[in-house]
């Protein structure tokens, strides 16, 4: 299960509303503007699109930078789709879960996903997390590796719940566009490139 913490204060300069593409001319951020000014303490779900023509900027640019790749023909229009589809939403949150709900069904992915406002938690950082854990059952947190520094393991190992931080580092390289070899980039630059085998690349098993 794949819970969407969205509770939590948005950060600016990080992942939540912008990743990276391969264009002909290097590697370019995508980023989707959000209102920031004066709301320092916003949380992620409160975090509102600020101009409305991100949608059309985006997908001119990757369709620019991905037209002739191996398999634009055929994911691009449901990229597309999903990109007209967005136009005049302004919850960033909706935003990223259409995403990742669109990549999960290219990528065989099955996995349930959930809301946090679904739960009832604590508010200290690693009970709410194991609250989450323990409401649905789970025996292993996976986590980001800069969650270690605040993530109480004593406490998830109390509760019978093992920590898995994942390593981001070590991701072999793919055929990639304009002699580029960059694997920090956004998935679609593997979709595109690779088609079905970015289910292998990612090692997705079929259960």
């Amino acid at each position: 299960m794949f819970v969407v913490l969205d509770n939590v204060q948005y950060t600016k300069r990080d992942w939540r509303n912008r990743n990276k593409i391969i264009t002909p001319q290097g590697v370019k951020w995508l980023t989707i503007p959000v209102e920031t000014k004066g709301r320092f303490e916003q949380k992620i779900y409160e975090t509102c699109v600020s101009d409305p023509n991100w949608v059309k900027k985006h997908w001119s640019l990757i369709y620019q930078s991905y037209h002739r790749a191996p398999f634009f023909d055929l994911y691009g229009e449901q990229f597309k789709a999903l990109y007209a589809s967005l136009e005049g939403e302004r919850s960033l949150s909706r935003i990223n879960l259409a995403f990742i709900e669109l990549i999960n069904q290219i990528l065989g992915i099955k996995t349930k996903i959930k809301w946090f406002s679904e739960f009832k938690t604590s508010s200290a950082p690693s009970q709410r997390l194991l609250d989450i854990c323990i409401q649905v059952g789970a025996t292993r947190y996976y986590s980001g590796p800069s969650a270690a520094s605040y993530i109480d393991s004593d406490l998830f190992e109390s509760k019978g719940v093992q920590i898995k931080y994942l390593d981001f580092s070590k991701y072999p390289n793919y055929p990639q566009q304009f002699g580029q070899s960059d694997v920090a980039v956004s998935v679609l630059d593997l979709i595109f490139n690779l088609g079905a085998g970015a289910r292998d690349y990612l090692g997705i098993s079929e259960t």
